[in-house]
């Protein structure tokens, strides 16, 4: 599962994806396409964001619902907590403290 992880979050496409998903949850592909193309200035197309999308859905970074005719997208920040969860570890003796 990590491996699909790390490959789904080495695309910027699929990075600007995850922030328009952070920052307006349960969005449908008309929506994402509109907004990576008015706010980003991204020249893709549907096919292709449709894409990127099924790769962050496989490594269980976007979670889909349909409604009727509707498929929404929800960014799922499930398995970047697991990694984090994985190598991180609180330091018992206070703040962490980062090293240059």
């Amino acid at each position: 599962m990590a491996d699909d992880l790390f490959k789904a979050l080495a695309d910027p496409t699929r990075r600007t994806i995850l922030d328009e998903l952070t920052e307006k949850s349960g969005q449908t592909l008309f929506e994402i396409c509109s907004r990576l193309s008015m706010k980003h200035r991204l020249g893709i197309s549907r096919q292709a964001v449709s894409q990127h999308l099924a790769v962050l859905e496989s490594a269980g970074l976007v979670e889909t619902r349909r409604e009727g005719r509707y498929k929404f997208h929800d960014f799922n920040t499930a398995p970047l907590r697991q990694i984090t969860e994985r190598w991180l570890v609180p330091d018992p003796s206070g703040p962490e403290k980062s090293t240059p």
